[in-house]
């Protein structure tokens, strides 16, 4: 056996015994669930009275939402600023979002007291309150990146007709996606404007939905980043590192302009002592300085920009101070003095690795058997489906996963 056939198959090991390990989690977090369901969130959590909000909306509705916001970014950047040379990243992008929308729903459901009650938001409206619009934002958006997401399906089947019609939409609904996502990535913020006394004034401000809004955009970008350059390296897809450099010479004019906002929002609009409790002093400064500051000068340096090694360490500071962020405002901020400190149970940890586990795995075998990485797709002429057009001056070959 040559050394290269050695290579293949350990990497097709390696593959496959990936797989089965994403598949256990995902197994153990169903157990978990029906756990959940069989014995009632008091007994199988540690939310309570005092913490209502544990693991399951800190991290899998208000961390995940932002770090599925690269289909609204990009599609915005794309679509609507004319930048047609990203075009490449956006259908990962989607996959990406309703991937994570989708798992973001399964969250919900978990930590709802009484989840087969869900349909009553669509039939009694409360218009007064944000959890009303972020539920119908969601149900939306979600609807709208199914829909997105069709495209690489009837592209894999060969359904050329149902391809044109979602061709046809295409404008429609990334519009629509942009102004939806605004809408409940901004009110996730609004949530906690209601803590007025319990979330602390390192976080709490008037412009907490402005933020939030802008951390989205930029978490969105680096989410893009972080899995084309994961999927090039272990799935072997194309090397998308002279797009990505487009992303980071946007990210430090967003990153600018959200670490304005937060410090304008600290200086004139916070009321009461910002640096009484040392713990949350620390919290704070890591979130700005490792999750803002040091990759906004990181990006700024064309170097940087250029090599995809700082690429993938860029956005990973980005999400991480993200993460810390959203878990900063909706539960380590949350945290009084005297009270006791929650921490997640057993069945509240299994779930969210399990979820984690699940985007991961899914994404995985939508990039390997789905034409997600199509570069431009929308260049196949579907009246002729054996064949692409000449696009530009560059002849293409017959669409991957189109049957004749």
């Amino acid at each position: 056996m040559t050394a290269a056939a050695r290579i293949i198959i350990n990497e097709v090991k390696g593959y496959h015994n990936f797989l089965k390990f994403m598949i256990g989690l995902v197994v153990l977090a169903v157990l978990a669930s029906a756990v959940r369901f069989v014995f009632g969130l008091g007994s199988t959590t540690n939310m309570n009275d005092t913490y209502p909000w544990g693991l399951w909306i800190s991290f899998d509705v208000v961390t995940a939402v932002p770090l599925a916001a690269g289909a609204f970014t990009l599609g915005a950047i794309v679509h609507c600023f004319h930048i047609k040379k990203l075009e490449p990243l956006v259908r990962p992008a989607i996959v990406t979002g309703f991937l994570g929308y989708s798992l973001v729903c399964i969250g919900l459901l978990l930590d709802l007291g009484q989840p087969h009650k869900g349909w009553h938001t669509l039939v009694y409206w409360n218009v007064h309150s944000p959890m009303f619009e972020v539920s119908m934002c969601v149900m939306a958006y979600t609807t709208v990146l199914f829909l997105e997401f069709l495209s690489p399906v009837c592209e894999k089947f060969g359904y050329h007709m149902p391809l044109r019609v979602l061709r046809w939409l295409e404008m429609p609904l990334v519009i629509a996606a942009a102004s939806i996502s605004t809408l409940h990535q901004s009110s996730l913020g609004t949530f906690f404007l209601i803590a007025v006394d319990k979330l602390h004034n390192l976080w709490y401000n008037p412009l907490l939905p402005l933020q939030f809004w802008m951390s989205a955009i930029f978490t969105g970008m680096s989410i893009i980043i972080l899995e084309a350059t994961m999927v090039h390296r272990y799935l072997g897809q194309p090397d998308e590192s002279e797009l990505l450099e487009v992303l980071t010479k946007i990210l430090p004019w967003v990153l600018g302009a959200y670490l304005a906002v937060k410090i304008a929002a600290m200086a004139f609009l916070s009321h009461g002592p910002l640096f009484d409790r040392p713990a949350l002093l620390a919290l704070f400064l890591v979130e700005v300085i490792v999750g803002v500051i040091m990759p906004m000068v990181m990006f700024m340096k064309e170097s940087n920009r250029e090599d995809n090694r700082m690429q993938l360490r860029g956005a990973s500071m980005i999400i991480f101070g993200v993460v810390l962020n959203r878990f900063n405002v909706s539960m380590f901020g949350m945290i009084q003095a005297d009270q006791v400190i929650y921490y997640p149970s057993v069945v509240e940890s299994l779930v969210t690795i399990g979820i984690i586990a699940g985007h991961i795995l899914f994404f995985v075998l939508l990039a390997k058997y789905f034409p997600i990485f199509e570069h431009h797709p929308e260049t196949v002429d579907y009246s002729l489906p054996d064949h692409f057009h000449e696009v530009d001056g560059h002849e293409h070959g017959q669409a991957k996963g189109v049957e004749a």
